[in-house]
């Protein structure tokens, strides 16, 4: 087991706050997943494309997985790289149901739960952030392994480029629209970026940690929301439009990240004995 070190740890109102938000990421998450062609009647506005619905069920997943892992774990610095990610996705949905505002099923549950979520979580989030991060010792585990300066940085990379293609989502969706693979309106086109803007933020993160272990929990999450993601293309396959590059650039994109988180994974796991004391 990995020594603990005292100023590493995860204050009570952290862990409460994951314990209040994983109960809304359930109940989305099954709504758009499993009942996408419902959300007119169940859901905070309607979402015509099952793709689009779907996808997002599928962010929610990965956020049901990092705070569950939240609440599993006592160190901070293994948690750390996903707080922010979380408040930039939560603050573009936040201006996106500003921008939309009457798009939205106003005087609904669906919707009250909506805009509780994103009108509160990005302040909290990041004032969360703020509380823990100097418990950061910055020391590696007794039991880790050390993620190489180029490899962070092509993890970098990939995190700019996402982003990037997040920030054209939302302050040109006229423009993604035309390109994108499936249906988008411009209120998904932003939720879209809300999406992209994880990943992203995530590799940006991981570039300047260079810590196994501060990596573990949120690739595992990414990766679950990966797999579903490639699951609802499967299914969804019929709305994509197969003959331009989009559509295998975003499913084939999708399956590339998911083989080298595997891979990444795999690696690094079995090389944490081996970190620097």
């Amino acid at each position: 087991m990995n020594k603990v070190n005292s100023s590493d740890r995860i204050f009570i109102e952290t862990r409460w706050v994951a314990g209040l938000v994983i109960p809304f990421l359930v109940i989305a998450f099954v709504i758009l997943y499993f009942f996408p062609h419902s959300t007119a009647r169940l859901f905070a506005w309607e979402i015509k494309s099952p793709m689009t619905a779907m996808m997002l069920g599928s962010a929610y997943a990965g956020g049901i997985y990092y705070f569950s892992g939240l609440l599993m774990t006592r160190q901070w610095h293994r948690i750390k790289v996903g707080l922010i990610p979380v408040t930039i996705f939560a603050s573009i949905l936040n201006v996106a149901t500003i921008l939309h505002w009457d798009k939205f099923n106003h005087g609904t549950l669906p919707f009250f739960a909506w805009v509780s979520l994103y009108f509160t979580t990005p302040f909290i989030v990041f004032a969360l952030w703020l509380r823990n991060r100097g418990q950061d010792t910055n020391q590696p585990d007794t039991n880790d392994a050390s993620i190489p300066t180029l490899l962070r940085f092509v993890l970098g990379a990939v995190g700019a480029t996402t982003l990037a293609i997040a920030i054209f989502l939302f302050l040109n969706p006229a423009l993604m629209i035309k390109l994108w693979p499936w249906t988008l309106t411009p209120l998904t086109s932003r939720v879209m970026s809300a999406m992209f803007s994880l990943p992203g933020m995530v590799g940006l993160g991981m570039a300047l940690d260079s810590r196994w272990s501060s990596a573990q929990i949120i690739l595992q999450s990414q990766g679950f929301s990966i797999l579903l993601i490639l699951a609802a293309v499967f299914r969804n396959r019929a709305d994509f439009n197969w003959s331009t590059p989009g559509s295998w650039l975003f499913a084939g994109g999708l399956a590339g990240m998911l083989a080298g988180i595997i891979v990444f994974y795999a690696y690094f796991n079995g090389r944490k004995k081996t970190q620097i004391k």
